[in-house]
């Protein structure tokens, strides 16, 4: 099931976000960066800042089964521009559609709220994340832009069939 974040969801939704981090980012960058108590607290308050935000300025989803959140979702628009700005799957769930799930779940957001066009930055050493991004249509920005260890990539929204 997919659903809207609820501030109750907030502790889950940052071990989760932890966990996937670690998957990417372990022997890549200081255990510190992604970990650990300080990173946690950090990581929380910024999804409670995210869960907060008006519907208009974008959304957090989760992913459950079973009562237990598998995978969450977050997007903003600001200033005419709207960033997927993050997209995590516990690792325990990978490769069961959870992913798709919430690409989906976003996809029926934007196309609801009109928008056309969105970016999103993923590690340049997330291979896993890249293949998933690239089977979902989402394209290099075709000026190679990154920011810092990220690459940019870029999703045209569609109408759904029938509009």
């Amino acid at each position: 099931m997919i659903r809207t974040a609820r501030p109750a969801d907030l502790d889950a939704i940052a071990a989760l976000h932890t966990r996937a981090r670690a998957t990417y980012y372990q022997g890549r960058l200081p255990a510190e960066a992604y970990s650990g108590e300080a990173e946690l607290a950090r990581t929380r308050e910024g999804w409670s800042r995210a869960v907060a935000r008006a519907a208009s300025d974008g959304g957090v989803l989760c992913a459950e089964r079973d009562g237990e959140l598998t995978g969450v979702a977050a997007f903003r628009t600001a200033d005419g521009e709207t960033t997927l700005t993050q997209l995590h799957v516990d690792p325990g769930h990978w490769r069961r559609g959870t992913g798709a799930a919430l690409h989906a779940a976003c996809l029926d957001a934007w196309r609801l709220a009109g928008v056309g066009r969105v970016r999103l930055e993923v590690y340049e050493h997330n291979l896993r994340a890249q293949a998933f991004y690239a089977a979902h249509g989402w394209l290099a920005d075709p000026s190679g832009a990154k920011s810092g260890s990220h690459l940019t990539l870029w999703l045209s929204v569609r109408p759904a069939s029938g509009e």
